[in-house]
């Protein structure tokens, strides 16, 4: 039987939402996924659609979702469909939401950059070096297991987050003097949630398409969609 994958993509173009699903779609078809690509949310609110989709892969950084189409996202999920996705195209989506922020079960909320002295006015302000470092239940899930800690230089995510997240990794914004904060901070940077009979899965990292073709993000992105689909 064939699996069908829904590949919603849009918001804000500083992340590439075209440019980096275009990167797993070809995986989705060799793992025998019939894929399906819309840029417009409102496909959520196709109860037909969503019910014959297993696996929803989702690059909407900020913008916005109607009631109707949060409504159908949610009830997919309840009912299996699966939801995957990395940094704001799934964690800095549909800030005004509440309610898709309780599907997912964290939030950006910062990325914290260097010191003003250091800064060039560009994207790579915000571009620090930190570590991916995974947790113990990341060293058994099948997700990440058999993958190092590893280092990273782009954003860095701070995320709020509830404790129904399952935790496979972690990063820890340090407190440099420039900062208002005045201990080291950790947040998750690769989770999973059970949601009804559905599995969601979320990687901050994944800014730009370099930071995707990273040989370990690629691998636990690749593992996190086959994981999160219905038929996993």
């Amino acid at each position: 039987m064939t699996r069908r994958a829904l590949v919603v993509r849009g918001g804000w173009e500083g992340h590439s939402p075209r440019e980096t699903t275009d990167l797993f779609i070809p995986f989705l078809q060799a793992q025998g996924f019939a894929v399906r690509v819309e840029e417009d949310v409102e496909v959520y609110a196709d109860a037909a659609t969503m019910d014959a989709t297993d696996l929803v892969l989702q690059c909407v950084t900020m913008s916005q979702i109607s009631g109707d189409a949060l409504a159908g996202l949610r009830a997919a999920v309840v009912a299996g469909t699966g939801l995957a996705g990395w940094h704001g195209g799934i964690a800095d989506s549909f800030r005004a939401s509440s309610d898709y922020l309780q599907l997912v079960g964290g939030q950006f909320a910062s990325h914290p950059g260097k010191p003003e002295a250091e800064r060039a006015g560009d994207a790579s302000d915000n571009f620090l070096p930190h570590t991916i470092e995974l947790t113990d239940l990341g060293r058994e899930h099948e997700i990440t297991r058999g993958t190092d800690t590893f280092e990273l230089t782009t954003e860095q995510y701070w995320v709020l987050h509830d404790d129904l997240v399952d935790v496979l990794a972690t990063t820890t914004h340090p407190a440099p003097d420039h900062q208002p904060w005045h201990r080291p901070v950790t947040s998750p940077a690769v989770w999973t949630r059970q949601w009804g009979a559905g599995r969601v899965f979320v990687a901050t990292p994944g800014h730009s398409v370099d930071v995707l073709q990273h040989p370990s993000v690629r691998t636990l992105v690749e593992r996190g969609l086959l994981w999160a689909s219905r038929t996993a």
